[in-house]
């Protein structure tokens, strides 16, 4: 299961066990026409995400927030967002220009490194948008039960309104980029975000798994879901191929370099490929957490990082990795380098800075 679900899972127990008592009645307010409340505690909050811009760190959360920091860490300030859904990913293709994605289907852009955010695409849009776009495909193929199918499934999300989360997001310029989330859900920008194209027929994923991380590792654009599921684009079928792996439980990430790529997930399962995807060895770590973030240094080392807090480190293209002593644990969602080199992890509490060799 995914991490992030195991964290919602445990708010949701912590909420019901609170005692009860009588409330005023407030006229309800979407999340998503709720712009995100100014807290002093932001930064103690549940954090999910992190990215650079150029030498500034976003990381992204909670109840629409969204922070930034210009001291690699030290100190945060909080973005201005017109939503207050959850987030859950963020990455910026250049310093200025960055994307975010969330809950209730949430796409939100900033064309200035962070510091503020528009809302490009929701959960309200998604399924009118599927919906158009495969009737469109049916009305030149409409014997393809393919199609039907997808047309169908389309109109069942129209009727279940905003209520499918985006898991990652990935630009490979200011202009071209891709959302993946729950059941497949998969779309294509080429215009900084302003349309979006569903992808949905263009994967090897027959059972609709969720995708939980998109990332390239060289020429090469992965995908990793649910039940050992890794996919790769093929450029000349423009289509999101299954890479068979020696595991089927979930993988929450990639990362790796050029020649290298990992992928990482449940109980401590890392697999690497040297051949592109084509076959997998289990990396051993030693350590039964599950994996749940990573970053790369300036220098080339990989970093991977447990579901506990335990940071481990390779210097030899993931194909080891040793254990970081004296790291104080906490549960952790995300990880990034900055730009002094120091490692800064979100979690369900909040952020904090790291020193590792």
């Amino acid at each position: 299961m995914n991490i992030l679900k195991w964290v919602g899972l445990a708010a949701q127990v912590a909420f019901l066990a609170m005692p009860s008592r009588p409330v005023m009645a407030a006229e309800y307010i979407d999340l998503l026409d709720a712009t995100a409340m100014p807290s002093q505690f932001a930064q103690q909050g549940m954090l999910t995400g992190l990215a650079n811009a150029g030498e500034r760190l976003v990381a992204v959360g909670q109840r629409g927030h969204i922070l930034y920091s210009d001291d690699a860490g030290q100190h945060w300030q909080q973005a201005k967002v017109p939503v207050s859904s959850d987030l859950v990913a963020v990455y910026f293709s250049s310093q200025q220009q960055g994307w975010a994605v969330g809950h209730d289907g949430v796409v939100l852009h900033s064309s200035d490194a962070g510091q503020s955010w528009i809302r490009q695409l929701d959960g309200r849009q998604v399924g009118p948008i599927m919906l158009a776009w495969y009737q469109q495909q049916l009305a030149s193929q409409p014997d393809d039960a393919n199609l039907q199918a997808r047309v169908s499934n389309a109109q069942r999300m129209v009727e279940e309104g905003a209520d499918k989360p985006f898991l990652d997001v990935w630009f490979e310029s200011d202009q071209v980029g891709y959302i993946i989330g729950a059941f497949n859900m998969i779309f294509r920008t080429d215009d900084g975000g302003q349309h979006w194209t569903p992808l949905l027929e263009r994967t090897d994923n027959p059972s609709a798994l969720n995708l939980y991380a998109l990332r390239p590792v060289g020429d090469d654009l992965f995908v990793v879901g649910e039940q050992g599921l890794v996919l790769k684009l093929d450029h000349s079928s423009d289509r999101f191929k299954a890479m068979p792996t020696p595991y089927n439980g979930s993988f929450f990430g990639i990362t790796g370099k050029p020649g290298a790529a990992l992928v990482f997930g449940l109980r401590g399962n890392v697999f690497r490929s040297t051949d592109g995807g084509a076959s997998w060895t289990k990396i051993e770590l030693g350590l039964p957490m599950s994996i749940t973030a990573s970053s790369i240094t300036a220098d080339g080392r990989i970093v991977l990082v447990s579901q506990a807090g335990h940071v481990l480190v390779s210097k030899d293209n993931g194909a080891s990795f040793e254990i970081q002593p004296r790291t104080a644990l906490a549960s952790v969602a995300a990880a990034q380098v900055s730009s002094t080199g120091s490692l800064v992890l979100a979690g369900p509490r909040g952020l904090r800075q790291v020193s590792f060799e």
